[in-house]
């Protein structure tokens, strides 16, 4: 497998990743015991971390992105295991 095709494979488990860790550890105004902001939405986060989603996400990628390359290179699954379509 080329680099650049590793590099556009892991982003794209990147923004799989990014999407599936999103919604965990978000806790709302009221779940936090705060009044929420006039004209703020009942279910926006109270705070937000971009580092540590970006971090997770990350990690998540790295170990999707492994299982991919493993299988990738030992060819554990490959369309001949899909013969019973």
């Amino acid at each position: 497998m080329q680099p650049f095709s590793m590099i556009a494979i892991y982003l794209l488990f990147w923004f799989l990743s990014l999407f599936l860790v999103l919604p965990f550890g978000v806790r709302t105004d009221r779940e936090a015991g705060v009044e929420p902001a006039p004209g703020h939405a009942e279910s926006a986060p109270h705070s937000f971390s971009l580092g540590k989603v970006a971090l997770r996400t990350t990690i998540v990628a790295a170990v999707l992105f492994a299982g991919f390359y493993a299988n990738y290179r030992y060819g554990w699954v490959g369309i001949e295991s899909f013969a019973w379509f």
